[in-house]
């Protein structure tokens, strides 16, 4: 990519937005920044119990990411950030408009299957039916890309990177 966009590794739990927001960071050469770290503790707090969080409960949250993201406006930067409605990815937009999305997509099978086996994390494989309940898929007129997570980490990023070429190639939408 020619101009340093900021990045945000979006999709519902489970995905791999850690895993793969670090890797695209890095073969990016830009900074990378988890949107876990931005959730206030009460929010960490109604997911670990199993409840999801409010459109309400979220504003600090995206606010805060997008706080970071305009920080890194013609720097650059990988951030995760389910951001599964539009409403969410436009309040992002609003602080920085130049935002890019990365939208990890997969079958619900395998994305149940690797939140089983992950340790150490709040969110519970029973949210995992109202994160597909909630997801509204990248529209047409939002920068950004859908990139399948079957496979590997180091392949799922070379298929991010190479889908972010394409577009910041295809014109001012992506560029």
């Amino acid at each position: 990519m020619s101009t340093p966009h900021v990045v945000v590794v979006m999709g519902v739990a489970g995905t791999g937005k850690t895993t793969i927001g670090p890797l695209l960071a890095a073969r990016l050469g830009v900074p990378y920044a988890e949107g876990d770290d931005f959730h206030p503790q009460a929010s960490i707090d109604k997911m670990s119990a199993g409840v999801p969080l409010t459109d309400d409960d979220r504003r600090p949250w995206l606010d805060a990411i997008g706080a970071w993201a305009d920080g890194r406006s013609g720097l650059g930067g990988v951030v995760s950030s389910s951001t599964l409605k539009r409403v969410y990815r436009d309040r992002l937009r609003a602080a920085a408009p130049r935002l890019v999305f990365v939208h990890l997509t997969g079958e619900r099978a395998l994305i149940e299957e690797r939140m089983a086996h992950r340790r150490g994390h709040f969110m519970p494989t029973a949210l995992l039916d109202s994160q597909f309940a909630t997801l509204e898929p990248l529209q047409p007129d939002e920068a950004g890309v859908a990139v399948d997570v079957s496979g590997g980490p180091e392949e799922i990023t070379r298929r991010a990177v190479a889908a972010l070429e394409r577009l910041s190639a295809s014109g001012p939408a992506g560029g």
